[in-house]
């Protein structure tokens, strides 16, 4: 089964997008499914089950969004085997940008759009830089001038990824999408598969669901920063 890792900010079009690209798969004849991570709620589900996708939506609730993520690819995975999918999508709900979805020996796709602000590729961190696929949205929304300049921080940040401009609404750009996904490869078990980005060490008092705010009440994994004279430096 071929697998795709999506992440993106939340409100980029990823789920426009990717339900698109998966209608385009199906109907060229390649089954597909999606499992989406998301934190609190979502209504991506509806976007899917329209296009006609089998899809399972679920929710990280308390927990960190990363750790539940990582937690439960394999029972993703075999969900998606049991649907007879011949191509699975993930589609995580942005993270942390600390973070990054990708798996090493699968297809690692990041969802930017235009109007983030200039800065924004150099933020968001893992999840782009080590993505083999960047799609940019809502490109009709700025100048050509505007779109290249993105372009370029964009290629600052990962200079080996393929960019691909994509519009979520008209669905321009979703079959060529569709057919890059189709050279995704094959996996058969996620299983001791490794994630191309560690994840952040969070295990601290408020980990524990401790609300109080003050030094007495922290314990465990604490980061504490030194602040004043400039940039902001951290410290342990």
């Amino acid at each position: 089964m071929r697998l795709i890792t999506v992440s993106g900010p939340p409100s980029c079009g990823k789920t426009a997008v990717l339900s698109k690209a998966c209608r385009a798969l199906m109907d060229a004849g390649t089954a597909c499914a999606v499992v989406k991570f998301d934190c609190l709620q979502s209504r991506d589900g509806e976007i899917y089950r329209e296009a006609g996708v089998p899809v399972s939506v679920v929710f990280s609730g308390g927990l960190c969004p990363d750790h539940f993520y990582a937690s439960n690819l394999e029972e993703a995975f075999g969900w998606a085997m049991g649907t007879g999918a011949g191509c699975f999508i993930i589609e995580t709900a942005g993270l942390c940008n600390r973070c990054s979805p990708h798996l090493r020996g699968a297809l690692g796709l990041c969802v930017i759009d235009n109007l983030m602000g200039i800065d924004a590729p150099a933020k968001i961190g893992p999840m782009l830089r080590l993505a083999d696929l960047v799609v940019v949205t809502k490109g009709d929304l700025v100048s050509q001038a505007e779109r290249e300049v993105y372009r370029h921080r964009i290629r600052q940040m990962n200079s080996r990824a393929v960019i691909r401009h994509v519009n979520g609404l008209t669905g321009q750009g979703c079959a060529e999408l569709a057919r890059i996904m189709e050279q995704a490869p094959d996996l058969s078990s996620v299983t001791d598969v490794k994630l191309r980005f560690s994840m952040p060490a969070a295990v601290c008092s408020y980990c524990l669901s401790e609300t109080r705010i003050g030094v007495r009440y922290q314990k465990g994994n604490v980061k504490k920063a030194r602040f004043g004279g400039g940039d902001v430096h951290a410290d342990h």
